[in-house]
């Protein structure tokens, strides 16, 4: 009897394509389409239901054009904070390496300059199929440079609450620099290109992090380990961009 040689063929790949222009919203799907192992899970532009939408297509990859917005920024760090194993691929960037960076720090394993061609977006999709990311090589080495400095300069780890060692992110001492000047949690969310869900959902792992029953008890934790420098956030809110509006 023969036995078959039939190969299970492996799920294709989604992706949510998410784009303001129309042209895009167009094009690419097909593109993709034509492609061996990929699907597309959805198409739409930036709206306020669009993380939602995101997460209910069950997507593996999402395709962002420009986050030129503070919407997109919002949308990005939102996705980020709700579903970090979605890869996202962002298309149509500035090559400026502050604006890299942030977005590097929210997650993004592709970033595709503003004159690449359709071949070039879709290649980035299919690095980031096989495990790979695409940045550009410039501002790969740019971040590589950034990230070797903010390592010197990296607070360290601090006894707190029961003994035990714990270090708060770069992330989560920025909010809570901000909450320790006296900010309501919309106010931070607007200094951080966040969202107030956002906001509140750090500051929840915060407090939790350090064994605070509320934010001003949290402050007082971290402040008291020497967590709060003044110096360090002067040196944070220069290297990532976010300045004081003051």
């Amino acid at each position: 009897m023969m036995q078959s040689n039939n190969k299970v063929l492996p799920a294709p790949v989604s992706v949510y394509l998410l784009a303001d222009n129309r042209l895009f919203r167009d094009t690419l799907p097909r593109l993709l389409a034509k492609r061996g192992g990929l699907s597309i899970a959805g198409v739409s532009p930036y709206a306020e239901s669009t993380v939602e939408k995101i997460l209910a297509s069950g997507c593996a990859i999402v395709l962002m054009d420009s986050l030129a917005t503070k919407q997109g920024t919002t949308l990005l760090a939102d996705l980020s904070e709700r579903a970090s194993g979605i890869g996202v691929i962002l298309f149509g960037m500035d090559e400026e390496i502050d604006l890299f960076v942030r977005f590097a720090h929210l997650g993004v394993i592709a970033y595709v300059l503003q004159e690449a061609s359709a071949s070039e977006i879709i290649a980035a999709v299919l690095a980031v199929v096989r495990g790979e990311t695409a940045w550009p090589p410039r501002l790969c080495m740019a971040l590589g440079n950034r990230l070797s400095r903010e390592c010197q300069n990296r607070p360290k780890f601090s006894m707190l609450a029961g003994g035990v060692k714990h270090c708060l992110t770069r992330r989560q001492l920025e909010l809570i620099r901000l909450v320790e000047r006296g900010l309501t949690n919309k106010e931070v969310a607007t200094r951080l290109n966040l969202s107030e869900f956002t906001v509140k959902n750090r500051l929840r792992r915060i407090m939790k992090e350090v064994a605070a029953d509320d934010r001003h008890e949290a402050v007082d934790a971290i402040r008291a380990r020497g967590l709060l420098p003044v110096i360090w956030f002067v040196e944070f809110e220069a290297i990532s961009g976010w300045r004081d509006a003051a």
